[in-house]
């Protein structure tokens, strides 16, 4: 039927991230961009809700009732749990949001760098138990430069710096290949648990994820901004165990992160000075382009420009960057199809 109607098979370009699962169709655009939790009922072995529902019930729920991330630092930690939250979300998609019952569509998934064979094969196995009909696997660097337009495939030197929940990964590319890398699990996870044991060891108090990502999103900044900010955040009291209310400021969170903050800004630095001459020459005068999550942080950009002396651009909507680049590919699977990881399979 399909071959007979081939615009009725949708193609999927994926970002399978740590914190969160974006998905791009062909022809549509983001069709889902959800966290990548689920929530499993220990007692029947049942997954009862995924993505932003499950989100809602971290550290809410009962004892028989378990939160999973099955994705840590880019990594797939569950298959099982993987491999029904992917098939959840395509079925979303290509049966109540597209009405194609039974489709089967190719799909294009980013991966960090460095994985192993193993790690690669789970992911090809994963899309194909959620009903893919083939797998093509392209490193997230390279999709979020393709992406951000970047000339990936002429002699010219790009740098990309993706900082997303998990890990920062660093790239320089040039003729279609990484020429020099890093990959650190210093990304907006650590910033959120940085928040976390800030919190705990100066004000005694014991806040969770969610609370502290709100803290992040609202306070965390490189430079003082021109006005103290502050926000009242709630936890239970250490010494006593009751509910505790603290007021803390952007100066505050600024102290807790920048360890981690000065560590990505220092690998930025090293991979440049690893990188070869000629492509030096190109990044210095194209600039470096972050992207994901973490290049929301205010100040970064400053900072990266400060410390390398290198033009930084902030490449618009970062959080997306990875799976608009992953759509891209699909449009033209051939002409970039030396850019993609041959199967481990």
């Amino acid at each position: 039927m399909f071959k007979i109607f081939p615009n009725l098979r949708k193609d999927l370009g994926v970002d399978l991230g740590t914190s969160s699962t974006l998905i791009y169709v062909k022809d549509k655009g983001i069709m889902v961009n959800e966290p990548s939790v689920v929530a499993i009922n220990t007692r029947t072995d049942q997954i009862i809700a995924i993505g932003d529902d499950a989100k809602r019930m971290i550290g809410k729920t009962p004892s028989h009732i378990m939160i999973s991330k099955p994705l840590v630092e880019g990594i797939i930690s569950d298959f099982e749990v993987t491999e029904k939250m992917l098939k959840y979300f395509i079925e979303k998609i290509l049966n109540e949001k597209l009405g194609l019952l039974g489709s089967k569509p190719r799909i294009v998934i980013g991966i960090p760098l460095d994985v192993t064979e193993v790690e690669r094969k789970a992911v090809e196995d994963a899309a194909l138990g959620a009903g893919a009909r083939e797998v093509f696997l392209v490193e997230e660097p390279m999709a979020a430069a393709i992406g951000a337009r970047m000339p990936i495939q002429e002699s010219t030197g790009n740098l990309i710096v993706d900082i997303g929940g998990g890990t920062t990964q660093i790239a320089v590319i040039s003729l279609s290949g990484v020429v020099v890398s890093k990959s650190i699990h210093i990304a907006g996870d650590v910033l959120t648990k940085n928040i976390i044991q800030y919190i705990r060891e100066n004000f005694n108090l014991l806040i969770g994820d969610i609370t502290a990502e709100r803290v992040k999103i609202k306070l965390a900044a490189v430079y003082p901004a021109e006005k103290p900010v502050e926000l009242a955040v709630s936890g239970r009291d250490l010494l006593n165990g009751l509910p505790k209310e603290i007021t803390i400021t952007d100066s505050e969170v600024r102290e807790a992160i920048m360890r981690s903050i000065r560590s990505i800004v220092t690998n930025i630095k090293s991979t440049i000075e690893q990188t070869p001459p000629e492509l030096v020459a190109d990044i210095y005068r194209r600039g470096i382009i972050l992207s994901g999550g973490g290049a929301l942080l205010k100040g970064l950009d400053e900072l990266v420009k400060k410390e390398t002396r290198v033009p930084v651009t902030i490449i618009d909507e970062p959080l997306t960057t990875v799976v608009r680049g992953t759509g891209l590919i699909l449009e033209d699977l051939k002409g970039l199809q030396d850019i993609l990881i041959p199967s481990a399979r």
